[in-house]
């Protein structure tokens, strides 16, 4: 619900600029470009999605490490939606996202706002957020009789 106000706002600026660029240089030149960010959007993504796979593939068949990382890959795809999404201001956006050096910025800014959740052993370790500690009490709760085999339980009965 919290990004209901943010997408009706990205709706009307997106028919202001149609409207705006579209009076500039004409109907036919506005249609073109959405529908030419259109194509190279999709273009954008089959390939993403091809190397994507082709790196998992060669990754899990331990052939060769990925050639991108993940982040960049999802970026990259991410730019593909945008350019295929109809309207100026998400065709800048992605068109933006696919120049390296603002991408590589992108996912450098959004790391440093991620929390990162990694496993060990057998523990879970986090970074990025401070620890909570809850305090709390506990009784110990002594078992005076040992449970009575009551069979296989009716799961298990054929």
């Amino acid at each position: 619900m919290r990004l209901f106000g943010p997408f009706i706002v990205l709706i009307l600026i997106e028919i202001a600029l149609f409207i705006t660029l579209g009076g500039a240089i004409g109907l036919l030149p506005s249609l073109a470009v959405i529908f030419g960010t259109g194509i190279l959007g999709v273009a954008v993504m089959r390939r993403q999605g091809r190397r994507a796979a082709l790196d998992l593939r060669a990754a899990l068949d331990g052939i060769r490490k990925p050639t991108a990382p993940p982040a960049d890959v999802l970026v990259v795809f991410l730019a593909g939606l945008l350019l295929v999404s109809p309207g100026f201001l998400a065709d800048a956006l992605g068109l933006l996202l696919l120049i390296p050096p603002l991408r590589r910025a992108l996912i450098a800014v959004v790391a440093k706002r991620m929390p990162v959740q990694t496993t060990a052993g057998f523990g879970v370790h986090q970074t990025g957020r401070p620890d909570v500690v809850i305090d709390g009490e506990f009784i110990e709760i002594e078992q005076t009789q040992a449970p009575q085999d009551r069979g296989p339980s009716g799961w298990t009965r054929p």
